[in-house]
């Protein structure tokens, strides 16, 4: 039986597992990476935990291997430029990627894990879902049979190691588009994670971007700051429902941006061949401090929030606590976007480029105060309604 193979060996060192390292010594090292696409010495990609050690190197080769009925494997074989695999196609991002696309024409496949609640809103909007899972390379390959262009928008669930699905999956999934032709590549980042090896998730984009570029695949990376469907659950919702907001008091600004927004000018890019291999940033048109997008939520619904403010230096502190035992060491990874947040940083860049480059005009963007505003004259309608047809449905006796 033919087979398909996809070595490639991947040196790594660095905060990609630091189990058995104290606070100081997790950020010492770096992720490197380096590529050969010879199969000696083929060792499993995903290694025992227990095992794992901040300072030792180790090459990691991905062995694929499925049937040759199953995926066609001959050279030159013709796909439709219209044919697109969406990765995290249930995502806050990835539903609007595959809503866009739809609507544009794109044969749309949707890549999504097994799961007990069925992802049938995509197959209603008219995709095809596949089942398959970026920890378990050996699923990957038959979802990429007759496509073109892969747009990756997947990131780990909140439950699992950062490592599992941004690290290691995306190594295996790039190497499956690599063997099998994949002709255009989409990747999302996050804006400035080269800047800040210390926080795992940014080091692991940062040397995803580094391994996609030296795959030799045709891509595009799109970075970004921050979406603004975030801010309905983690501000708007509990100030409606009289909730504790919580907050901090970091100076960090975020240029939060509409993700129907970011999925029109993916599908631009995507369609522009003078984009191709280059790395863009897509920011919305104002940045925002944590404060700010509290004190327009409080006027968009008309009363005021019950905020707890939690300073950067708490968190910090937590995070250095949590580094001490290997089962809040996932706790702690998340937990180090604390340095971002005590950094000053701005999350936002200037877009005069990128929209001159994909042909479009900055008015178009959907602003913070307008995503808001309508979000909330559409809950308090739908409330006054709810409460007007409750007073005309009492009965009194």
């Amino acid at each position: 039986m033919a087979s398909l193979r996809l070595p490639a060996q991947i040196v790594t060192r660095g905060t990609l597992n630091h189990h058995n390292s104290s606070p100081s010594s997790a950020t010492s090292g770096r992720l490197s990476w380096r590529r050969s696409l010879t199969p000696e010495n083929s060792i499993p990609l995903f290694p025992s935990s227990s095992s794992s050690s901040l300072n030792r190197e180790r090459s990691i080769v991905v062995p694929v291997t499925c049937s040759a009925a199953a995926v066609n494997l001959a050279p030159g074989t013709p796909v439709r430029p219209t044919s697109i695999l969406v990765v995290g196609a249930t995502g806050t991002l990835g539903r609007q990627i595959v809503r866009r696309a739809l609507d544009e024409g794109y044969d749309v496949r949707c890549l999504v894990r097994p799961r007990p609640a069925p992802a049938d809103f995509l197959r209603d909007w008219g995709a095809t879902v596949v089942n398959a899972d970026l920890s378990k390379p050996e699923t990957i390959p038959a979802t990429l049979v007759g496509i073109h262009t892969v747009i990756d928008c997947a990131t780990g669930r909140p439950e699992e190691p950062i490592k599992t699905v941004d690290w290691e999956g995306k190594v295996a999934l790039i190497q499956c588009a690599k063997a099998m032709g994949i002709q255009k590549y989409v990747f999302y980042s996050i804006h400035n994670c080269d800047k800040h090896p210390e926080v795992p998730l940014m080091e692991i984009k940062y040397c995803t971007e580094k391994f996609l570029q030296e795959s030799g695949l045709n891509h595009i990376t799109i970075r970004l700051c921050g979406f603004m469907q975030g801010l309905i659950g983690q501000y708007a919702v509990p100030i409606l429902e009289e909730k504790s907001v919580w907050g901090t008091d970091a100076p960090t600004r975020v240029a939060y941006m509409d993700t129907q927004d970011i999925a029109r000018l993916t599908l631009i890019a995507l369609r522009n061949e003078k984009i191709n291999g280059k790395l863009l940033t897509f920011a919305g048109p104002r940045a925002w401090t944590t404060q700010e997008v509290i004190t327009l939520c409080e006027r968009l619904a008309g009363q005021d929030a019950n905020v707890t403010t939690v300073p950067v230096s708490v968190l910090r502190v937590t995070r250095q606590l949590t580094r001490f035992f290997q089962w809040t060491n996932d706790v702690a990874d998340r937990l180090a976007f604390s340095e971002v947040l005590s950094s000053d940083t701005v999350f936002s860049v200037p877009m005069t480029e990128t929209n001159s480059l994909l042909g479009v005009d900055q008015k178009d963007m959907v602003t913070l105060e307008k995503y808001l505003q309508d979000y909330f004259s559409n809950i308090l309608k739908k409330l006054k309604d709810l409460k007007a047809q409750s007073k005309q449905s009492d009965i009194y006796f």
